[in-house]
């Protein structure tokens, strides 16, 4: 995988960030998404960007393991379950789009675009209408749960349905990340298999190969200075002009997305 150098600087900044939102700050990891979409494509920066995630949610989960509610995690897994397969039909879809297109499809990039104004509109949302939007009852488990597995399998992005998930549950801060560390290692670990048949059955448009995954190994570095990091400014941060600034940059990138893409 030949980069330019602005693509190895975004890629830099990305795992980076990706180390920060899995140890401290996790509203930053909605900029990651859009940025590695800008540098890598939208289809290709998914399956790139899923092994940094791993190697972040690793040090998440030895952080903050013995602070998980497994009770909420649990309840809300059958639910992710439902919305995988969905995800899986429509990169599926959007693959055979790609390969009959002969080119990168933008649509698929205007899809990730989309999925992270969705997630920035949430957290506006939950901002303004407090403890109204979040899930409690069964049904708006299962829509949230659902709306989480098609969300990370399409775009990684599935961190704030499950902060408002947990915040239905009026989990702790440590609760919250001892949860959110293990939900996103078990699923982020599920979602691999499914990619790796993905690129069996649209050979054309793998979502992980041995190209990406040597940049992985290159990136871990980063990630692990990031991870500190986070850990570092978590009690150092403005958090309400931290959470506003990380907005208003995912939802300039997602707009970039969709009129670029």
């Amino acid at each position: 995988m030949a980069l330019e150098w602005w693509q190895w600087l975004i890629a830099g900044l990305a795992a980076l960030i990706v180390g920060c939102a899995k140890t401290g700050l996790p509203g930053l990891g909605l900029v990651a998404v859009p940025l590695m979409a800008v540098a890598f494509g939208g289809r290709a920066s998914v399956g790139t960007l899923l092994p940094m995630l791993i190697i972040a949610d690793c040090f998440a989960v030895l952080f903050y393991r013995r602070h998980a509610r497994w009770d909420h995690l649990l309840r809300l897994l059958p639910s992710v379950c439902l919305g995988l397969p969905l995800g899986f039909i429509l990169m599926w879809w959007l693959g055979l789009r790609e390969v009959a297109a002969g080119e990168p499809d933008a649509v698929f990039t205007s899809i990730i675009g989309m999925v992270i104004l969705v997630m920035v509109a949430l957290l506006c949302l939950r901002r303004w209408w407090g403890d109204r939007l979040v899930p409690r009852g069964r049904l708006s488990v299962v829509l949230y749960g659902s709306g989480a597995g098609i969300a990370t399998f399409l775009a990684n992005a599935a961190g704030p349905m499950m902060a408002l998930y947990l915040a239905g549950m009026r989990a702790k801060k440590e609760a919250f990340m001892g949860t959110n560390a293990w939900f996103f290692l078990l699923l982020n670990l599920s979602k691999v298999p499914l990619f790796l048949i993905l690129g069996l059955l649209v050979p054309q448009a793998p979502l992980i190969t041995g190209s990406s995954l040597r940049l992985n190994v290159i990136l871990a570095p980063a990630i692990i200075v990031g991870v500190l990091l986070g850990a570092w400014l978590f009690t150092r941060l403005n958090q309400r002009l931290f959470d506003a600034l990380v907005l208003i940059l995912a939802a300039a990138a997602a707009v970039h997305l969709i009129v670029g893409g």
